[in-house]
Order: structure tokens, then C-alpha cells, then sequence
């Protein structure tokens, strides 16, 4: 299967996707309300609530627009960050809301929706009320993950 088949089939299967899928898929990020799916030996995940979904596109797209300098990213088209900057993100900004925890890649987050729904009830659904100087100063220093080294290969 090619890429265009695959993102073809993925976007049929997908009709609302879950838009905090990359940190779910790290495998330390949690949602209550998302449901795992195969396609072409990849996973996939889906929000099994618009509502939800819609408040998750709101912070995290409110997250994305401001974080820019932080990122030193002058422009983001269509949303689309590079995988690593989008982790960066979504993970900095859910750890943001929990001033508490860590900001480390391998700090868990139980339950994303619960988190964000806390914070919108508190921003009464308002992006412009949610606290974006602690989400943006940890996005910015979240750190990336440690790059695994394969067994077999020998340190450079």
C-alpha cells in the first residue's frame, strides 16, 4: 500500500480523529475517550466524542498559534507541524496544565480529556482565558525524547 492508498484509507476509517493521537501513541499519554484501530500494520486513533474532540482542537490549536516563537517556527501551514515539534507540543502543553508533574517525555498523563475539560470549564470555553504563559513556558522546555540507539549497532 502506498502513502496516498494509506492516508486515503486512514482519513475513511478516521472521520474524527483524535488530535492528541501522536502523544497517545507514545504510549504515556491516556484518554478515556479514544478508541485504538490497525490499518496496514500502523495504529490509529479516534475520539469516540465530537464534543471532546472539539475542545482538545481548540486548546491544542490555540497552543500551536502561540507557541511559534517558542517552537522558532516563523510559520505553521495548515496546522502541520513536524512530528517531533507537534509531540513537543501537545505533550508540553498537557503537562503545562499540571504545574506539578514533571515536564519530562516520559511523565504519564492519565486522562487527557478529563484534564482539558477542568480547564475549559475553568476558561468557561474561552481560548483566550486559558493560562498560555504556563503552557507556552512548557512547551518550550519540554524536552525531546532521547533517541533509542538499536542493539545491534555500534555507538558512534
Amino acid at each position: 500500500m502506498d502513502e496516498n492508498e494509506y492516508r486515503s484509507a486512514y482519513h475513511g476509517l478516521n472521520s474524527q480523529r483524535c488530535v492528541f493521537e501522536k502523544s497517545i501513541l507514545t504510549l504515556n499519554c491516556r484518554c478515556h475517550l479514544h478508541e485504538k484501530f490497525n490499518l496496514a500494520e500502523r495504529e490509529g486513533i479516534r475520539c469516540t466524542n465530537i464534543d471532546a474532540q472539539q475542545n482538545c482542537s481548540l486548546l491544542l490549536n490555540a497552543c500551536r498559534s502561540r507557541a511559534r516563537f517558542a517552537l522558532r517556527i516563523t510559520d505553521i501551514v495548515g496546522n502541520l507541524l513536524p512530528h517531533s515539534k507537534e509531540i513537543q507540543v501537545q505533550k508540553g502543553a498537557l503537562l503545562g496544565l499540571q504545574p506539578t508533574r514533571p515536564n519530562l517525555p516520559e511523565t504519564e498523563i492519565d486522562d487527557i480529556h478529563t484534564l482539558i475539560q477542568e480547564v475549559m470549564d475553568i476558561s468557561e470555553g474561552d481560548p483566550e482565558k486559558l493560562p498560555f504563559d504556563r503552557l507556552i513556558s512548557s512547551i518550550s522546555h519540554h524536552p525531546s525524547r532521547k533517541k533509542l540507539r538499536h542493539r545491534n549497532k555500534p555507538p558512534s
